[in-house]
């Protein structure tokens, strides 16, 4: 049995018996645990750099909300088959140029009697395409000086940072360091800086179709759209504005997630 008189102080006035003594021994050698599991302070679980990101993401409601309006018009563009109510290249004379819910076409026609939605949907595909693919390829052969030149600033910020200094005090290597602790925070700027240019593709491929140098007639394209319907904006504006609001929804919804994720994939915040 440990003695435990001599571990508390002689002026504190208080009298440590044998039965007391027994007690407390049994509670320290004996079992009871618990006891130092209910003072113990709860484990505090470090997330890492990715989850940190998705925890951050997962709180930011505006992000979320705009990246939702995103997913859906792509989702839109996808199935534009199955959705569309009518042929996007069916042409009527008799039904030009009408207004919203004419005979079943809730977004009304164009100027060859097609329906804007069906040719909205299938447009999308191609406007969506020409915002993505070309900043993919460009990413990896194009704009490779640019890339080069945010993945050389953001690695010079990173390398200043206090994590890095302790990995090498702890002894890591110079490939672990590279691996575990820049890599994560580099490839974010980049990802971020390439996810900006969709928004920015998607507008130049549209000013291109509008101005007659993007996809043939009668191909739906929302540049080529707004192109077309442009001339009777004094008979039916609202289902001119059509395409044009598409365009500004997506590209400023691709803004917006944009920089929803800067905010998120930032170390220092």
């Amino acid at each position: 049995m440990t003695d435990y008189s001599s571990v508390i102080p002689a002026k504190a006035g208080i009298q440590v018996d044998e039965a007391s003594a027994m007690a407390l021994d049994s509670c320290f050698r004996g079992g009871d645990d618990l006891i130092f599991e209910e003072l113990a302070p709860p484990a505090t679980r470090v997330r890492g750099y990715w989850q940190s990101v998705l925890y951050r993401l997962q709180h930011d409601s505006v992000t979320l909300v705009f990246a939702a309006i995103v997913l859906l018009i792509v989702l839109a563009a996808l199935f534009a088959p199955l959705i569309a109510p009518f042929d996007p290249y069916k042409e009527s004379i008799v039904g030009r140029l009408k207004p919203f819910g004419w005979r079943g076409h809730l977004l009304g026609t164009d100027e060859l009697g097609r329906d804007v939605l069906s040719r909205l949907l299938y447009g999308g595909r191609v406007s969506l395409s020409m915002g993505v693919v070309p900043v993919l390829c460009a990413t990896l052969i194009v704009f490779t000086p640019p890339m080069c030149r945010v993945a050389e600033t953001a690695t010079t910020q990173v390398r200043a940072l206090d994590f890095i200094e302790a990995a090498r005090a702890s002894g890591a290597s110079t490939a672990a360091i590279i691996r575990y602790h820049v890599l994560g925070n580099v490839l974010g700027p980049v990802f971020i800086y390439a996810s900006s240019l969709v928004s920015v593709s998607i507008l130049l491929a549209s000013g291109l179709s509008f101005l007659g140098l993007g996809v043939r007639p009668p191909t739906p394209d929302w540049g080529l759209m707004l192109s077309t319907l442009r001339q009777s904006i004094y008979v039916v504006p609202l289902v001119c504005a059509i395409p044009g609001l598409a365009i500004f929804i997506t590209s400023i919804c691709c803004n917006l997630v944009s920089d929803g994720l800067r905010a998120a994939m930032d170390v220092r915040m």
